[in-house]
C-alpha cells in the first residue's frame, strides 16, 4: 500500500499485474504497459489461481489488467473474486467480447475500465491514462451512462450471484442456456445423471430462481452466456 500511495503522489505507475493464458498477447500486453508508463515491476500469470497466490503473498500492484475468460475460472466470476480481495486496486478488465451490455455491467460492478483485445496501441496507452487519472474508460462506441442503468444494475447483481460457482457448474448453466436436457448434459460432462441434478439444484438455489428455463432466461438477459464456460 505504501508503494501505491508514493506512485500516485508522484503520477507513476509502480507495478502492474497482468493476468491473461494467450503467452503471446500477455507477453505482448505486459511489454507494452511497462515500455509506455516505464514500468519496472510488470508482472505476468496465465490464470487466476496464479493471481490470486500473488496477491495473498503480500503483493500489492498499482493496477491489475484481467482476461475477462481465464481456463480455471468461470467467465466473470475472475473480476468478482479479483476485486473482492483487492477492492482499493483499479482492474481493467480486457477480452476480445465487446457487448456493450457486458461491459455496462462489468463498469457498474466496479470495473475501472474495459479494454478491447483489438484496441490499437496509442488508444491503449489513452485508456490506462484515463483509468490512473481515476476516471473510467470505456472503449470508442461504447455508451457510458454517468449512473448504471437500471438493467445493468441488474447484470451487475447477476454476476455477483454466480460469483461462487465452479467452472463445473458454469459449464451445466451453459448447456441449459442452450436448451441441453439432464442426460445430454450428463453424456458430454461424463456425469452421472444424478450428479448434474445435485448441480442444477444447487444453481437454482443461488441465481433465486425456480426452474431451470427462468435460469436460462434469467443469464440471457443480462447478456452473459458468452461468459459461461
Amino acid at each position: 500500500m505504501q508503494n501505491q500511495q508514493a506512485a500516485h503522489q508522484d503520477g507513476a505507475i509502480g507495478s502492474v499485474l497482468v493476468i491473461d493464458d494467450h503467452p503471446l498477447y500477455c507477453d505482448a500486453l505486459a511489454s507494452a504497459i511497462g515500455g509506455i508508463f516505464d514500468i519496472e515491476d510488470v508482472r505476468s500469470v496465465s490464470c487466476l489461481s496464479e493471481g490470486m497466490r500473488l496477491l495473498n503473498s503480500h503483493y500489492s500492484p498499482d493496477l491489475i489488467l484481467l482476461d475477462l475468460n481465464l481456463p480455471d475460472v468461470a467467465g466473470l466470476n475472475g473480476f468478482l473474486k479479483i476485486k473482492d480481495r483487492n477492492p482499493d486496486v483499479p482492474v481493467i478488465v480486457i477480452s476480445a467480447s465487446t457487448s456493450e451490455k457486458t461491459i455496462q455491467a462489468l463498469l457498474c460492478a466496479g470495473a475501472a475500465g474495459f479494454i478491447p483485445k483489438d484496441l490499437p496501441r496509442n488508444d491503449f496507452s489513452d485508456a490506462v491514462r484515463t483509468v490512473w487519472d481515476g476516471k473510467v474508460y470505456a472503449p470508442p462506441g461504447i455508451r457510458r451512462a454517468v449512473s448504471c442503468r437500471s438493467e445493468d444494475t441488474v447484470a451487475a447483481d447477476i454476476f455477483h450471484r454466480i460469483e461462487g460457482l465452479s467452472p463445473q457448474q458454469s459449464r451445466i448453466l451453459n448447456l441449459i442456456c442452450k436448451g441441453k436436457a439432464n442426460k445430454q448434459i450428463a453424456f458430454e460432462l461424463s456425469l452421472a445423471e444424478a450428479t448434474v441434478k445435485a448441480h442444477i439444484t444447487a444453481l437454482l438455489r443461488r441465481l433465486g430462481v425456480r426452474n431451470r428455463t427462468q435460469a436460462a432466461l434469467l443469464i440471457k438477459e443480462a447478456n452473459m452466456v458468452s461468459g459461461l464456460q
